[in-house]
C-alpha cells in the first residue's frame, strides 16, 4: 500500500462523518447560515437579542479554543472523560463539525504548516486560507490517522458522526427563548461571527502582526485577533510552542481562554496545564516586527 500524504487522504476518505460529509453539503449549510443573518432586517434587534448573541458567541468560542484546539488538537491540559465530552459538545455547537475532524485537520496543519499538504495556508491565497479550504473535498472527512488517541472513545466517535445535533439543539433553544429574532441573533449571526473569527487565525494571523519567534511558517501575533478569539491571535507564540495551554505567553498578552482554564483548574475540573518553558520564552528573534 502507498504511504505518505496520498495514503492519508485515502484513509480519511473512508471516515464516517455523518451530515456535511461532502463539500457540496458543507457549502449549502455554510452559505445558508450566512443568508439567515439577513433576516435581521425583518426582525429588528432588541437588547435581549444582543445578550443572546454575546452568550452563544462566548461559550462557543471557548468550546473551540479550549476544547477543540488546546485540548483535542494539542492536549495542553488534562481533564476527566466527562468534562472532555462537555468540551466536545461545546465545540460541536459552534457548527465547525466534529472534534475528531477539527483536531485531526489542525494537527495536519501543524505538520505541514505553510508547506504542501497544509490544510489552509495563506500561500494558497487569502480566500482559500480563510474559508475556501472548507469546500475542498480533500478535507471533508476526518483524518483518522491524525487523531487515533481520541478516536478510541465511542462517545467522541458518535459526536463526530452526529456533529449536527448540538447546533440544531442550540438553534431550537434560541428560537424557544427569543422567537425568530432569537434564532437570527443567537444562532445565525453568532455562528457567522464565530466562523470568521476562527478563520481569521488561519488567514489574517499568517499575514498581519508581529513575529517574536523565528518559526518555519508565517505565523504572527495579532492583538485584535487575540481579543475576538479569546487568545488565539497569539499565533506566532502558538507555533513556537504548540503544547502550551497559555498562548499569551506574557502578562500583557490577553488570553481569555487561559484565564478560564486557570479558573477551572482552581475548581479541580482541569489539571496539568502545560506552560511554555522559561528557556523557550527567551528564544526570541532579534527583530520583533516583520512587515505584513
Amino acid at each position: 500500500m502507498d504511504s505518505g500524504p496520498v495514503r492519508s487522504v485515502h484513509a480519511a476518505a473512508a471516515a464516517p462523518d455523518g451530515a456535511l460529509a461532502s463539500s457540496r453539503s458543507v457549502a449549502i449549510a455554510y452559505w445558508g447560515v450566512h443568508l439567515g443573518c439577513l433576516l435581521a432586517f425583518y426582525t429588528g434587534v432588541s437588547a435581549a437579542d444582543l445578550a443572546l448573541l454575546a452568550a452563544t458567541f462566548s461559550f462557543r468560542v471557548f468550546g473551540i479554543t479550549a476544547g477543540y484546539h488546546r485540548y483535542f488538537a494539542h492536549k495542553s491540559f488534562r481533564t476527566s472523560r466527562g468534562f472532555q465530552f462537555v468540551l466536545a459538545l461545546l465545540g460541536a455547537s459552534a457548527t465547525q463539525k466534529g472534534p475528531l475532524w477539527w483536531a485531526g485537520l489542525h494537527r495536519r496543519h501543524h505538520a505541514y504548516a505553510d508547506r504542501e499538504g497544509d490544510v489552509h495556508s495563506p500561500k494558497q491565497g487569502f480566500w482559500y486560507a480563510h474559508q475556501g479550504w472548507i469546500f475542498d473535498p480533500r478535507w471533508t472527512a476526518t483524518p483518522e490517522e491524525q487523531i487515533r488517541d481520541f478516536s478510541q472513545h465511542p462517545e467522541l466517535v458518535w459526536l463526530n458522526r452526529w456533529h449536527v445535533v448540538p447546533p440544531v439543539v442550540l438553534a431550537v433553544a434560541c428560537f424557544a427563548v427569543g422567537g425568530l429574532s432569537g434564532l437570527v441573533f443567537g444562532y445565525f449571526i453568532s455562528t457567522t461571527l464565530l466562523w470568521h473569527a476562527t478563520y481569521s487565525v488561519n488567514s489574517l494571523a499568517h499575514r498581519f502582526g508581529s513575529r517574536r519567534y523565528e518559526t518555519p511558517d508565517t505565523s504572527r501575533n495579532n492583538f485584535w485577533i487575540a481579543l475576538i478569539t479569546f487568545g488565539e491571535g497569539w499565533h506566532n507564540n502558538h507555533h513556537h510552542y504548540m503544547r502550551s495551554a497559555r498562548q499569551g505567553f506574557f502578562w500583557w498578552e490577553i488570553d481569555v481562554t487561559y484565564y478560564c482554564l486557570r479558573a477551572l483548574a482552581a475548581l479541580g475540573v482541569v489539571w496539568d496545564l502545560r506552560e511554555p518553558p522559561a528557556a523557550l520564552l527567551e528564544a526570541r528573534t532579534p527583530r520583533l516586527r516583520d512587515a505584513a
